[in-house]
């Protein structure tokens, strides 16, 4: 049920997918061992939008085989599939000529956060749309602006969540229980970098003190370790504008973070950051930024469209190299909002991946084909978007299942942004499917 008197203000709704469940309507039959999830605890965000190259965003693994991509491929090249192909490439906005190269171009990563996206069903030879949850844990493919494109267990396409990241609705149902240690302040959906991403800097989530280096386009066999242990010092942001800074954070493997509501202008001038200039943290943790002025904010619900962001590495795309540990002072990591209320239900337990220390995430010039497909074709869909109605947001909403904790806000933040435009790659329209009946819903106030 939902909770809440005010129908004026809707809610998204937002179907649960958790890690290790079987997919009804599956692109491919998942008894194939197409993809493997792993348990990981989701970690805490300073912002429901991240870019694509955010430090730390994704995780991996040195276990092989977390998506097999060339058996997806061969799948859906047999002509036997071309029904399938064909439903496939239409959901993202490509052809079915293009599927080789295009599953060429994607990176196999692990979700470290609970992660909005717009998932794909395939029922009665189409791909039907729905706006999911997906759980930390699950394998995906992302393309070169690290933006979601395949769940690796069943095939299924993805695409951006478009809607209001502070007011959903998390539906649990079709065996998806609300896995343990959900929380609101993990939901995050991914916006594209502003560059084609070179490498991904991510997380292994079975040794925290253990960076991976893992090229574009590559599976791990071309994986590099980097010491995930070695702190850096927050650079001097103070004076700088919101995109500068956010590159500067970003080259270091640090994560930007804003505590509002929408994304500040890229020519905001940044005023302080917390922790301030020097603290020494681990890879991939949150340093927010407090800003003033500017000409442009972006709304804070997510709206479709793309976002400007940090170039996530250094301007000729090479990497980033581990910075020294330096003798600045040491202090204890940024202060994240306050966490959503924990659900004790069943789920899978996972264990805790904090973040370490390694390489921010380097970013090549613009490629002449894209990973990402454009955003001015929608995949098609079957039904219109379902809201369901809820009171509109106190100053920090918060995701939630049901009932929703009466006085438990989170403070969210938003993601990276930088002062380079974006490659006109990506996003996704907004829609949403309905879910089916007598589930528990929960609804973000």
């Amino acid at each position: 049920m939902l909770s809440g008197c005010d129908r004026s203000t809707p809610l998204t709704l937002v179907k649960a997918v958790s890690a290790g469940i079987p997919s009804l309507a599956p692109f491919f039959d998942e008894g194939s061992g197409l993809g493997h999830d792993s348990p990981v605890r989701s970690q805490v965000v300073q912002g429901s939008l991240q870019q694509g190259d955010t430090p730390g965003l994704y995780g991996g693994t040195r276990k092989p085989n977390i998506c097999d991509v060339k058996k997806l491929k061969a799948f859906l090249t047999d002509p036997r599939n071309h029904q399938k192909a064909q439903a496939w490439a239409t959901a993202l906005s490509i052809t079915t000529d293009e599927i080789p190269g295009y599953l060429d171009r994607l990176t196999p990563v692990l979700l470290r956060h609970d992660t909005l996206v717009q998932n794909h069903d395939y029922k009665k030879g189409k791909a039907i749309p729905f706006n999911s949850l997906l759980q930390a844990g699950i394998a995906i493919l992302v393309d070169e602006q690290g933006l979601p494109a395949v769940k690796c267990s069943c095939g299924n396409p993805l695409r951006p969540f478009t809607g209001d990241t502070n007011r959903i609705s998390v539906k649990f149902d079709d065996g998806n229980k609300k896995w343990q240690g959900y929380r609101p302040s993990s939901v995050v959906a991914v916006r594209p970098a502003a560059r084609p991403i070179r490498q991904l800097a991510l997380v292994d989530v079975d040794d925290s003190a253990r960076g991976i280096e893992r090229p574009v386009g590559t599976t791990g066999s071309s994986d590099k370790p980097f010491n995930a242990a070695k702190p850096r010092a927050v650079p001097v942001l103070a004076g700088t504008t919101f995109g500068d800074a956010s590159r500067q954070l970003t080259d270091k493997g640090l994560a930007v973070g804003y505590a509002g509501k929408s994304l500040p202008p890229d020519d905001s001038t940044v005023t302080a950051s917390d922790p301030p200039a020097g603290t020494e943290l681990p890879f991939g943790q949150y340093v927010t930024l407090s800003v003033t002025g500017g000409t442009s904010p972006e709304s804070g619900s997510g709206s479709g469209g793309k976002s400007d962001g940090p170039s996530g590495g250094t301007s000729d795309g090479s990497t980033t190299p581990p910075e020294s540990s330096s003798s600045g002072p040491s202090t204890k990591p940024p202060s994240s909002g306050s966490s959503g209320p924990s659900s004790g239900s069943s789920g899978p337990s996972s264990p805790s991946s904090p973040a370490g220390s390694g390489p921010g995430t380097s970013s090549a010039p613009p490629s002449s084909s894209s990973a990402a497909p454009p955003s001015s074709e929608k995949p098609p869909s079957s039904a219109p978007p379902t809201t369901v109605s809820a009171p509109p947001p106190p100053s920090d909403p918060v995701t939630s299942s049901a009932p929703p904790p009466p006085s438990d806000p989170v403070t969210t933040s938003a993601p990276v942004t930088t002062s380079a435009p974006p490659p006109e790659t990506s996003s996704a329209p907004a829609t949403s499917a309905p879910a089916s009946s007598g589930a528990a819903v929960g609804a973000i106030m």
